[in-house]
């Protein structure tokens, strides 16, 4: 078959519509002048053609289509009669099924007549099941057969391709995903409009301007997540970008390959996985430093153990005992786990929400967190509860949401990393944990932009002069660089003072901030989200203590005391600030802690990661805040994957096959 193109008809395709109507149907199923035209214009049909490329571009097939709000109907498919039984109706029918899938339509149906077995046949082979004889469908005598098809997640339907040069070298065709050709993916318009695909490049070669070259940069430049992209194809020629990254996993690497007597040893990673279970975290992290779907590492034995070089992988160039393991690893890779599951409801997207049972003091207690799932699910978004456990399943998932305390030096920073790297919505977002985690980095963020805070002033071990000590005015303030929840900050009254503790923050970092103590009996919390204020509320100082939590207080409750406020209560200078700073640390969820003093508004810093406590930040908003947020992940998801929001109506229309 030629390369074929499908776009929308307008007026000027009439002519031909009313040629292949006759052509291509018998008379008691063509369709009219005027309802051509109408179909043509209206926003609840869809009329495409299909045009072959060569020798001159011509108009060969049509398909029309019925947009319902979750169903698909195929009205009528007509392929001109010099060009059926070439594909041109299989080509067609691969459109309509991307198509679906792509706008989240729960089925599609068609109605076929049902005396033309040949056509029946025909659409069951494509996965059409017969469900109802609609008699007299066509006129007395005249009966018709409706076919469903059921599209989505729930169907086993996927947007995974494997993309591959001969694809019949792929043996298992059980695997959730498309097998297709590097021709097919780089001609079909059904992989070039589409940017929800998950493209997984098994082509022969990646070497610069080959067919994998080109598959893995067609990919990118459609949108696609492309698993491995142009830079990891790049980066794993280069030996010095391998031997920079493996610095993370150096430890883990020394400590499994210490038991081993030889002195060069290698590891196969299929899909993240290897046969030799003793290494199994060793390939996953493997893995997700140098994400290609099949690899060869291996390492040799110097003081320590090292990678000497990692060489990509073909189908062909798998061994042949492991060959039955990488299928087996292939299917555990696309296959999403939590559908083993029943569901009451089909979701339009999954949301991970990491959480940490044993943490003391978490970010939002178990019935936020039971609101937030409630809220989601109501808008059609599916939750699971995930610990550092699953991060292997984070590729399962849309979005993720981060409801444990995050550092940089932690693993909450590695799994938003890896969450993004794999296509999904993250808050927070790797950016904000690291720009958030650091007060020195706010500091002068705030003062490059103008926005005032206590005066501060930064410390370097071994750099500041002592003397500087005694002419400090007293209370202040130290605090570590990444101090949270009152932890690592503590308040001096004298130089001595200043003196022992500084001795102390500096063992556990090389710079230290000092701020001016600002006495209030209150910190302001302003909720931002998407630079907007969410939520707002007063955190009062703990009993007899000058912080808002007293961690050596005897008291179970070591937090002051909270009122929460509607947005128009709150000063206007607040609000500004607190979107000010919040903008300049990226466009998430943040908390925003603030003095104001004198009228005037001094930001004490930004966090990611605020608290969204049922009954403290909720406490106005009740269900709305959690539904603010669904429709947040909502939002993000639907952009990243350029959703169309499209209303149809309801209209019922009488079709034909």
């Amino acid at each position: 078959m030629t390369a074929l193109n499908i776009r929308k008809a307008t007026s000027s395709d009439l002519v031909f519509l009313l040629r292949l109507e006759k052509e291509a149907f018998p008379v008691f199923q063509q369709t009219s002048a005027n309802n051509l035209r109408h179909a043509i214009k209206s926003p609840f049909q869809e009329v495409l053609i299909v045009e072959s490329g060569r020798p001159h571009k011509q108009s060969i097939a049509c398909a029309i289509l019925y947009k319902y709000k979750h169903t698909l109907r195929i009205y009528s498919i007509g392929v001109c009669k010099d060009y059926q039984q070439k594909g041109v109706g299989e080509y067609i029918l691969c459109h309509i099924k991307e198509m679906a899938n792509r706008l989240y339509f729960k089925k599609i149906i068609l109605e076929a007549s049902a005396d033309n077995i040949q056509l029946l046949r025909w659409y069951e082979a494509k996965g059409f099941e017969k469900k109802d004889i609609l008699e007299n469908y066509y006129g007395e005598g005249r009966h018709a057969c409706k076919l469903v098809m059921s599209i989505g997640r729930e169907s086993g339907q996927t947007n995974n391709l494997i993309v591959i040069n001969h694809p019949n070298v792929w043996k298992d065709t059980s695997v959730n995903a498309r097998i297709v050709s590097v021709k097919e993916y780089i001609n079909n318009p059904t992989y070039q409009n589409g940017s929800g695909f998950r493209v997984f490049n098994l082509c022969s070669s990646y070497k610069y301007q080959s067919y994998g070259y080109y598959v893995s940069l067609l990919a990118s430049a459609r949108g696609q997540r492309v698993i491995p992209s142009n830079a990891t194809i790049r980066d794993l020629r280069i030996n010095l970008v391998i031997q920079s990254a493996a610095y993370e996993i150096d430890e883990q690497m020394n400590r499994l390959l210490s038991k081993s007597d030889a002195s060069q040893f290698s590891l196969n990673v299929y899909f993240g996985q290897t046969p030799d279970k003793t290494y199994k975290s060793l390939a996953l992290s493997l893995y997700q430093l140098y994400e290609a779907p099949l690899f060869k590492v291996t390492f040799v034995r110097h003081e320590r153990w090292l990678i000497k070089d990692i060489k990509v992988l073909n189908i062909k160039t798998v061994p042949k005992e492991d060959e039955s393991t990488m299928y087996d690893f292939a299917n555990r890779f696309f296959k999403k786990k939590r559908y083993n599951f029943p569901r009451l409801t089909n979701f339009k997207y999954d949301l991970a929400i990491l959480v940490n049972p044993q943490e003391e003091n978490p970010p939002s207690n178990d019935e936020a967190l039971q609101k937030m799932k409630k809220a989601a699910n109501r808008k059609g978004v599916y939750v699971e509860f995930i610990t550092k456990a699953d991060v292997d399943k984070l590729n399962e998932f849309d979005a993720l949401f981060i409801r444990e305390t995050t550092n940089v030096n932690h693993y909450t920073y590695e799994m938003a990393r890896l969450a993004y790297a794999e296509g999904l919505v993250v808050l927070d977002d790797p950016w904000s944990i690291l720009r958030c985690s650091n007060k020195i980095y706010q500091n002068e963020l705030f003062r490059k932009n103008k926005i005032k805070t206590p005066e501060t002033l930064v410390l370097t071990k071994n750099f500041f002069d002592k003397n500087q000590l005694d002419q400090w005015k007293y209370p202040m303030v130290l605090k570590q660089p990444d101090s949270a929840f009152s932890l690592g900050v503590i308040k001096v009254e004298s130089t001595e003072e200043a003196e022992a503790q500084l001795l102390k923050l500096f063992k556990k970092s090389d710079m230290i901030v000092c701020q001016e103590f600002l006495y209030s009996d209150f910190d302001w919390r302003i909720g931002i989200l998407d630079n907007k204020p969410l939520y707002a509320c007063k955190y009062y100082m703990s009993g007899n203590h000058w912080q808002i939590y007293n961690w050596d207080s005897a008291e179970d409750d070591k937090a002051g005391a909270h009122e929460t406020l509607a947005l128009e209560d709150v000063p206007d200078v607040i609000i500004q600030t607190a979107q000010k700073a919040a903008s300049l640390i990226g466009d998430g969820l943040y908390g925003v802690d603030l003095k104001l003093v004198d009228d005037v508004a001094y930001v004490v810093e930004v966090n990611d990661n605020p608290n969204i406590d049922a009954g403290i930040e909720d406490s106005l908003l009740e269900g709305r805040l959690y539904e603010q947020l669904v429709d947040a992940f909502i939002n993000r998801i639907e952009q990243a994957k350029n959703v169309s929001k499209i209303n149809f109506s309801n209209d019922r229309v009488s079709s034909k096959y």
